[in-house]
């Protein structure tokens, strides 16, 4: 029975981690963690009312993501993202992108796009509900999936990664502009050119979404910065 009790102790404790790496997540897209400025765990764990242990296990995790990176006996420093790096990124994903659209285009059948339609539709129903986790979190998972079609297992990976690393940043103030919903709606429009069999059509409206993607990482970068969210309740 105590080896059961441990293991009940452990699974507890990831899903704790899990909460507190979810909250972080949120505060980082939302822009409440500056970045260049180092926190503790034990001052992220007062703003969320949980131990240190969960929040350091957590944002070693980002850390292996890039998200944030260790500070000697002081805390992490969240990872700053220079416009060169931005560039870089949807550069490298336009490269993969565009043109992995305009094969998949080719060789996917209606019913495995179709599969994805729900998926768009949910971007859209997010950012007019301005669930920022939900969006970019839909968002994600479209876009992978959709690449996922062309078979290419490491392709979907590079393309994660370059997703976690170029981050979207102070999002909340772009989405009470209504700015998200436009980017939003691309999604099905890039679904339904792909039905069509359009695929060079596809390829410009992916090319389109990248740069409009771009763009609102430029403006989201100048949003003001608030606090962390006031705990693991808050629905982040």
């Amino acid at each position: 029975m105590g080896d059961l009790k441990q293991h009940s102790l452990i699974k507890a404790q990831e899903r704790l981690r899990d909460q507190v790496g979810h909250a972080l997540r949120a505060a980082l897209i939302a822009g409440e963690l500056r970045p260049g400025s180092v926190y503790s765990a034990p001052g992220l764990a007062a703003e969320l009312g949980v131990s240190a242990t969960p929040v350091r296990e957590a944002m070693l995790d980002l850390a292996r993501e890039g998200l944030v990176e260790p500070v000697r006996n002081k805390g992490f420093r969240i990872t700053e993202v220079s416009e060169r790096d931005l560039d870089q990124f949807t550069e490298l994903r336009t490269m993969i992108e565009v043109p992995t659209i305009g094969r998949i285009t080719k060789i996917a059948t209606a019913e495995q796009l179709e599969a994805l339609r729900p998926v768009a539709e949910e971007i859209v129903t997010s950012a007019r509900e301005h669930n920022l986790i939900g969006y970019l979190e839909a968002d994600r998972r479209f876009h992978l999936s959709l690449l996922a079609l062309a078979g290419n297992d490491r392709l979907v990976e590079t393309v994660g990664d370059l997703r976690k690393r170029s981050r979207l940043y102070g999002l909340t103030g772009l989405d009470e502009a209504g700015k998200l919903v436009s980017s939003a709606e691309e999604h099905i429009e890039l679904l339904d050119l792909m039905l069509s069999g359009d695929a060079e059509a596809a390829q410009e409206c992916m090319l389109r979404h990248l740069g409009h993607v771009r763009s609102l990482w430029a403006q989201g970068r100048d949003e003001p910065v608030g606090r962390v969210p006031g705990g693991l309740g808050s629905g982040l």
